[in-house]
């Protein structure tokens, strides 16, 4: 059974950087596309990044292209979210999930991923 686990966020100021982390206690992860998204107060959750099961692949919501790199590390049964030049705008809090069908293609919708993660804070002030 899959239970991901989000850390690694905080309060920083524009221009700084993260690194979240998303555990899966499971250990199932690594035959499965994952992704991330996040939710802004008061809208609604939005891709940011998803990468392919074999790590082959990765895709990037345009606000972050540039900015963020997704990897994973299947050994370890994580996937992590670079995060460089932080923006006010990226303030939310991020999730993981998981891709519904194994070893699937990347999709961006959120409707493709489950088991979703509690979710981790992200502050960027101005």
């Amino acid at each position: 059974q899959v239970q991901l686990v989000e850390s690694g966020g905080g309060l920083v100021q524009a221009g700084a950087s993260l690194r979240l982390s998303c555990v899966d206690s499971g250990g199932i992860i690594s035959s499965y596309a994952m992704g991330w998204f996040r939710q802004a107060p008061g809208k609604e959750r939005e891709f940011v990044s998803a990468i392919h099961w074999t790590g082959g692949s990765t895709y990037y919501a345009d606000s972050v292209k540039g900015r963020f790199t997704i990897s994973r590390d299947n050994d370890k049964n994580t996937v992590y979210l670079q995060m460089n030049s932080l923006k006010p705008e990226d303030t939310a809090v991020y999730y993981c999930g998981r891709a519904r069908l194994q070893h699937s293609r990347v999709e961006v919708t959120e409707g493709t991923y489950t088991d979703w993660g509690q979710g981790t804070q992200v502050t960027v002030s101005s």
